[in-house]
């Protein structure tokens, strides 16, 4: 049923249990997980004209630590898990990334670090099921 699962992360517990679901998704159809992590560049200017770079840097390696820590536990699991560090906006990475790889599932958090308000899904959340040609499970 489904041979590749992308799922992002930001870390939020949104995207944590969309995280999980991803891999118990992965281990029942022994399906490959890609995660990603991206960096929202849009939101802290160029980095020649502000402090920016040092942010960016920083959720860059944020990022990557927490997509390699997600790597190692799918390891573990026996599951296929690579992953990437985007810049851009989340949901349009998201989806060429799906269209790249032909990802069969998109599993998403349905709130994110930036969207706090209970009950409401979230913005990239809800781009991504209203814009992507293929399923979308929210978590």
């Amino acid at each position: 049923m489904y041979d590749t699962i992308l799922v992002p992360t930001d870390g939020s517990d949104p995207a944590n249990r969309a995280v999980e679901h991803a891999l118990e998704l992965a281990d029942r159809y022994d399906a490959d997980v890609h995660a990603m992590y991206c960096v929202e560049t849009h939101r802290y200017g160029e980095p020649a004209l502000s402090s920016a770079e040092i942010v960016l840097t920083r959720l860059e390696e944020q990022g990557a630590a927490m997509l390699e820590e997600l790597g190692e536990r799918a390891d573990t699991q026996g599951i296929e898990c690579t992953w990437n560090v985007c810049h851009g906006r989340p949901w349009e990475e998201l989806l060429e990334k799906a269209d790249d790889l032909d990802a069969d599932l998109i599993v998403i958090g349905f709130q994110g670090q930036s969207h706090r308000r209970p009950g409401k899904i979230g913005s990239v959340a809800e781009r991504v099921v209203r814009s992507a040609d293929r399923p979308v499970l929210t978590a």
